[in-house]
């Protein structure tokens, strides 16, 4: 009998501005969480933000999630990204518009600069919309020496509002 897998845990972004988002998020953190591999442990409040990198799009829905998992980094990664091509995810361009952006930003506190996933993800520290969220429930994770909450105190959040208090607004679809 091989042993088990050890669970590790991770932080995952979550975004998009197309058809409803919203409800894209909760059905992709649903998806995670009813995996026998994976286990939703913490979720942010919804964010309603204004769009980055590419301004002239419709505002953004963001949250961030944490999840433990026995699946290995670049298998989380692959997981997210076949959940985004299963709702419909087009990439034809960089900050693009998006019915669902699902990103491993963190992972059990590993380093790495693969060719298909760097972590920490490599622009976390310097975007608002990621940060806000994060910081919901992981204020004191600690990202490239310093904790989210003290990157969130550096970070751009203006038009960042919050679209739902409520952090199971996941679980009702």
């Amino acid at each position: 009998m091989s042993p088990s897998k050890p669970w590790r845990r991770a932080t995952l972004g979550l975004g998009g501005n197309i058809g409803d988002p919203r409800r894209s998020m909760a059905e992709a953190l649903q998806a995670l969480d009813e995996r026998p591999d994976c286990k939703i442990t913490a979720v942010s409040r919804l964010y309603r933000t204004p769009p980055w990198g590419k301004t002239d799009q419709a505002w953004f829905f963001n949250a961030c999630a944490e999840v433990e998992t026995t699946l290995e980094a670049e298998a989380l990664l692959d997981l997210c990204l076949n959940i985004e091509r299963a709702m419909k995810r087009v990439r034809k361009e960089r900050w693009g518009p998006r019915t669902i952006d699902i990103d491993v930003l963190t992972y059990d506190g590993q380093k790495s600069a693969g060719e298909t996933l760097q972590l920490p993800h490599p622009r976390m520290t310097a975007r608002g919309f990621v940060l806000m969220p994060l910081a919901d429930f992981a204020a004191e994770l600690s990202v490239e020496g310093r904790t989210v909450g003290e990157w969130l105190k550096d970070a751009d959040v203006a038009g960042i509002e919050i679209a739902d208090e409520n952090a199971d607004w996941w679980r009702s679809g």
